[in-house]
């Protein structure tokens, strides 16, 4: 159908298309939860996700739900990792941790040159690619056709499900003048190796073990710069024009994991209000739903939960608006992203607190599932993306016209 031409009778719109994938996905993602809330408790023991978790994941094609196209996935608009996230994460957060993390980095790889696209999509389009955004944690040095790269990053989640990584890095330069970059170094699975390290309280299904790289030589072209991701277009523009390709991406970094901090906080606000429903207090038979202390706490836990995922989407939704018309977010508008992706996260974390307080010895049994959703929400808001003392003060800085302390943005 030419530019402006319209649709005959029955063939839908460009956007009508859009909204059926989407819609598509969301129910995918939706019939998925029950059989991943059956084997939380197995997850959890394996530490990582039990393969045919894995399975069920490639299989409703959310791994690529911001794949693009031109290579099998979905293109998706970003808002899809807070929604997907959320729906997996009122099932399992180690499970959701895991696909949003994973998928996530399909939409990163649509930024690299076409030549690493090629070499990892090519191999396999459904392949997973791991992370550790932790520059410090590495060092890099400039040599011919590329660099060589040396380290040991920690929490690389869901690795010994992946073929590649993306590790962040400081690459150093002999001459002080030209300072320091900050930048993205794509591996292949035979050029690190994963150090089972992930023995942990919250989110025990991740696999987020640490990973080490000895002097490893990365081509150019395996490479992306961090000022390349700030917004706008980046190298993998050319043959990936989607707006959601030159979004900013560690301006935008908390919402590829927010989601879960969302459904889990959905999910131990619904089975409080499930319990209380029928529950009868041990010591005078009273009805817990007729108290009001319970009323009262359901209303709090559920605003907090309401408001943390409207910050959550509306954060998702602007950047995307601004990415289809051109326009590049200015630092305080990234830092503001920064700023309510923490502080979303942050109310999560307070409804569960409080659920779980509120619920009494009962949450104390570990066969039940509230136990789990408080250790996961901890876990998650452990991240340094949801910490909102340092995204705070980062806002502040800039509100006062200081300038960003947050190298990434």
């Amino acid at each position: 159908m030419a530019p402006g031409q319209e649709p005959s009778m029955g063939q839908p719109t460009r956007q009508e298309a859009i909204e059926r994938a989407y819609a598509a996905m969301i129910a995918k993602a939706r019939a998925l939860m029950p059989r991943l809330r059956e084997r939380a408790a197995r997850t959890e023991e394996l530490r990582h996700l039990p393969p045919e978790t894995e399975r069920d994941l490639h299989d409703a094609g959310l791994f690529r739900m911001l794949q693009p196209m031109r290579v099998g996935g979905a293109e998706l608009d970003y808002v899809a990792l807070v929604d997907c996230a959320e729906l997996l994460g009122q099932a399992d957060a180690s499970v959701a941790w895991n696909l949003a993390n994973l998928a996530s980095h399909h939409w990163m790889l649509g930024m690299f040159e076409q030549k690493a696209q090629d070499l990892a999509w090519g191999r396999d389009p459904d392949t997973l690619i791991a992370s550790s955004f932790i520059f410090p944690a590495g060092r890099a040095t400039r040599v011919e056709g590329g660099y060589r790269l040396h380290g040991s990053w920690p929490f690389s989640s869901g690795v010994a499900s992946c073929e590649w990584n993306m590790l962040a890095s400081v690459v150093y330069s002999d001459d002080e003048a030209d300072g320091i970059e900050y930048r993205i170094f794509l591996l292949p699975k035979g050029d690190y190796k994963v150090l089972d390290t992930w023995n942990v309280t919250g989110l025990r299904g991740t696999g987020s073990c640490d990973v080490e790289v000895r002097d490893a030589f990365v081509p150019d072209y395996m490479t992306v710069a961090v000022g390349d991701l700030a917004g706008g277009p980046t190298p993998g523009s050319r043959v990936n024009p989607n707006p959601s390709y030159t979004l900013p991406v560690f301006s935008l970094f908390p919402y590829v994991l927010s989601g879960v901090a969302l459904g889990n906080a959905q999910a131990c606000l619904d089975d409080y209000a499930d319990v209380a429903r029928h529950r009868i207090s041990t010591y005078n038979r009273a009805k817990l739903s007729d108290f009001q202390s319970t009323q009262i706490k359901i209303a709090e836990a559920s605003a907090k939960i309401d408001a943390a995922r409207l910050v959550m989407r509306s954060a998702c939704l602007d950047a995307m608006s601004d990415a289809r018309r051109g326009h590049i977010p200015n630092m305080a508008s990234k830092t503001r992203y920064r700023r309510d992706g923490a502080f979303s996260v942050n109310l999560c974390t307070d409804a569960v607190s409080m659920l779980f307080a509120a619920s009494g010895a009962r949450g104390l049994f570990t066969t039940g599932v509230l136990q789990r959703q408080f250790r996961d929400a901890h876990a998650i808001n452990s991240h340094l993306a949801f910490n909102f003392d340092a995204a705070g003060t980062n806002y502040g800085r800039v509100a006062l016209g200081l300038p960003s302390e947050n190298l990434t943005l």
